[in-house]
C-alpha cells in the first residue's frame, strides 16, 4: 500500500535566505513522503530562480496577495492526504512531521495538529534555551522523542507549522481570505474546526525553530497596531465574539505569532 502523502505549502515574499534554510531543513529531517509547495507572492528577489534550480513546485503571484490566498493557492494545487501549512522562517528537524502525523491520526476526531516553538503565542511556546540553530538541531534530536504522554488538546493553534486533514478541509473549506494581509486567520481557521466538532491537538513531541514573524517585524509599528485592530474587528463581526476569548492565558492581548 502507498504511504500516505503530506503536501507542505510555504508561502514566502522576498525571503530567499530564510526559504533556503526551511527548504533545506525539509530535506534534511523529512523521510516521511512529501510533496513541497511553494506559494511567492511577487517576490523580487531570487526566489524563483531558486525554486527553478531546486525543482520545487511552486506558484508564482504578480503582486503580493497577502498569506491566506497564498495559502490557499497552494492548497488547491496539493494532492496530498493531510496538508501542512509553513511559515518561510520555520526550520524543522529530526522526527518533527513523523510525530505530528501520529498525534493528528491517533484520533479520527482530530482535525489539526501544531508543535511547540521558540517564539509563538500561547501554549505552543516553550523556551528550550538554545541560542543558536545548530543547538536547536542537537536539542530537537532528543526531544522529539515520540512521546503520546505530551500530546495536549487546545482551543487554538498558530498557524506557522499548522497540520490538519483534507477531510476537515474539504468539510470546513478554505482559509477565510478577508484575514489579508494576515493575522487571525488561523484564529478563524481553528474556530471553524472547533463548530465542525473537530479537536485542536499540541504535538508536544515536536518542537521546531520559528525566526519570527519576519514578514511582519518589516512594517511600520502603527500599521500593524492597525491590521491588528482590523482583523480582531473582522472577527467579532464575523461570529460576535473576541478572538481572544479563546487564547491561552499565555498570550497578551496585541500580541501575534
Amino acid at each position: 500500500m502507498k504511504a500516505p502523502l503530506t503536501s507542505i505549502i510555504i508561502p514566502t515574499y522576498n525571503g530567499i535566505e530564510l526559504l533556503r534554510e526551511c527548504i533545506g531543513a525539509i530535506r534534511t529531517y523529512t523521510p516521511e513522503p512529501h510533496e513541497i509547495i511553494v506559494v511567492d507572492n511577487g517576490s523580487v528577489d531570487e526566489t524563483i530562480s531558486f525554486c527553478r534550480q531546486e525543482k520545487l513546485t511552486f506558484i508564482s503571484l504578480p503582486y503580493n496577495t497577502g498569506f491566506p490566498e497564498a495559502c490557499n493557492r497552494g492548497l488547491r494545487l496539493a494532492v496530498g492526504d493531510t496538508l501542512l501549512l509553513l511559515n518561510n522562517d520555520v526550520i524543522v528537524s529530526h522526527n518533527w512531521l513523523g510525530n505530528m502525523l501520529a498525534c493528528l491520526n491517533a484520533d479520527e476526531a482530530t482535525g489539526a495538529v501544531a508543535p511547540y516553538s521558540n517564539r509563538v503565542s500561547g501554549i505552543q511556546l516553550l523556551d528550550s534555551g538554545y541560542e543558536t540553530v545548530e543547538e536547536f538541531h542537537r536539542i530537537a534530536e532528543t526531544r522529539n522523542s515520540a512521546n503520546s504522554t505530551l500530546w495536549v488538546q487546545t482551543e487554538r493553534l498558530v498557524g506557522m507549522c499548522f497540520l490538519f486533514k483534507r477531510a476537515a478541509m474539504n468539510r470546513i473549506g478554505l482559509l477565510d481570505e478577508q484575514f489579508a494581509p494576515g493575522l487571525y486567520e488561523d484564529d478563524d481557521y481553528c474556530y471553524r474546526l472547533r463548530l465542525a466538532e473537530y479537536k485542536l491537538m499540541l504535538a508536544g513531541d515536536v518542537i521546531v525553530h520559528h525566526y519570527g514573524s519576519m514578514s511582519f517585524k518589516k512594517t511600520d509599528p502603527a500599521i500593524m497596531e492597525e491590521l491588528i485592530r482590523t482583523n480582531q474587528d473582522k472577527f467579532r463581526n464575523k461570529w460576535g465574539i473576541d478572538p481572544r476569548e479563546f487564547h491561552s492565558p499565555h498570550k497578551k492581548e496585541g500580541e501575534f505569532a
